[in-house]
């Protein structure tokens, strides 16, 4: 058992989630998944099928430097939730994971 030096003992087994951090119980965040728009998805899965920002950019009707600084922001928001995404892989497997696409539509 481990004994919490502000309040006692505590059981050896908590709940699966929660965090012991040195001090306190931390409860589990809502939600890692960020929160993209549709316009977002629909910029990262046309620039991970077409395979560059300007075959994406032609595609979508946008300048090269929107794509850009929507991948930007996407990064942004997975890095924020704890799941940093730096390379294109690992964007097309956080968008699976997420359920903004499937493996099926590749």
């Amino acid at each position: 058992m481990r004994i919490h030096p502000n309040c006692g003992v505590h059981p050896p087994v908590l709940e699966e989630r929660h965090v012991f951090d040195g001090t306190h119980h931390v409860p589990p965040t809502p939600s890692r998944r960020p929160l993209l728009s549709a316009r977002e998805v629909e910029v990262l899965t046309t620039w991970l099928r077409l395979g560059s920002k300007e075959a994406a950019a032609a595609k979508l009707f946008i300048s090269p430097a929107t794509v850009s600084t929507h991948i930007v922001r996407i990064r942004a928001k997975y890095s924020a939730v704890g799941r940093d995404a730096t390379t294109k892989s690992a964007l097309f497997a956080r968008a699976v994971q997420d359920g903004y696409t499937t493996l099926d539509e590749w």
